[in-house]
């Protein structure tokens, strides 16, 4: 009897040494693949401080602890940056796949757009990083993606212009241009544009300064381009052949550019739209072939030409 009581002690010291051998640090840590979050949760803040199980760069205890995020998952919310890029690079929220709530993940704007994860309007130009990405495909870096002047805002929301196209309607103005002379950016037609060479050349008999009927006709398609195209003024230069004195053929030239002037008012062109000139003789002479047969002279240099001149404050494709 007297012997077992003198055990007793000794088997609570054995029990002792074997409760706090298995409590303290010493004790051997699960491989990272076999740990749980109840496991870690067992551990103690010193030990917890040392590991990094997902090895996101953030230490199991501040996961837990301060960030709430998930120390078995490097990427809690799946955005495509790590944990600890989110908390020590980015400043971005670790459990939200996008911090701005612009429609793209944090981990889209760094890794790939090059746009600020905590802003959602990158180039501040009214439309969201998302928007200009998934809706419009403007670049979310610059308010305007086609350099004509106007930001990819006032170009979705106010102009229903193309955003990535400088000239919307192709007729060769930039969208800027055509909404500073008033005219219709999304309207190829306006302004209406007459090139150098648009109106046509009427010609004269010898000697004469009448409207042929021939000449009417094409007079005709040279008015309705004028009455089409309001922004342009028209200048008249006739010439004579090089038969006869310069003085007389400098008033015959201005003969036939005052016929084709009325013609153009009589047919609705107003007169201040109209500028003329007869400048006598042709500048260059007919060649021996193109002198008409039964008339002196050559009909090429009997001539009224109609060019249209722009008082447009800009000119296509410039």
């Amino acid at each position: 009897m007297t012997n077992l009581k003198s055990l007793i002690p000794n088997v609570f010291l054995m029990l002792a040494v074997v409760f706090f051998a298995s409590c303290s640090g010493s004790q051997e840590l699960l491989d990272p693949s076999e740990r749980t979050l109840e496991y870690l949760r067992s551990l103690d803040e010193e030990t917890l401080r040392g590991l990094d199980t997902d090895q996101d760069g953030l230490n199991d205890y501040l996961e837990l602890y301060e960030y709430e995020t998930n120390p078995l998952m490097a990427d809690t919310d799946g955005d495509g940056l790590s944990d600890g890029e989110e908390v020590n690079e980015y400043e971005t929220d670790p459990l939200n796949a996008d911090s701005d709530g612009d429609g793209l993940s944090d981990g889209d704007e760094v890794n790939s757009y090059n746009t600020d994860p905590l802003n959602a309007d990158s180039d501040g130009d009214g439309l969201s990083d998302g928007d200009e990405v998934n809706n419009y495909n403007t670049d979310p870096n610059n308010s305007d993606s086609d350099g004509d002047g106007l930001s990819d805002y006032d170009e979705v929301m106010t102009h229903d212009t193309n955003p990535n196209n400088a000239d919307s309607d192709g007729d060769g103005f930039t969208d800027m241009q055509e909404l500073d002379m008033g005219t219709n950016p999304n309207d190829s037609s306006d302004p209406m544009y007459l090139d150098s060479d648009a109106l046509e050349t009427v010609n004269f008999d010898f000697d004469r300064s009448n409207i042929r009927s021939d000449a009417e006709a094409i007079l005709m398609d040279n008015v309705e381009m004028l009455k089409d195209a309001p922004a342009f003024r028209v200048r008249v230069d006739a010439y004579t052949d090089h038969v006869g004195g310069d003085q007389y053929n400098l008033r015959l030239s201005l003969r036939r550019a005052n016929s084709v002037v009325e013609f153009y008012v009589d047919n609705g062109i107003s007169e201040n739209r109209i500028e003329s000139n007869g400048l006598g003789k042709a500048p260059v002479e007919c060649t021996e072939a193109e002198q008409d047969e039964n008339t002196p002279g050559c009909e090429r240099n009997r001539r009224a030409e109609s060019h249209p001149i722009s008082t447009l404050k800009y000119q296509p494709n410039n």
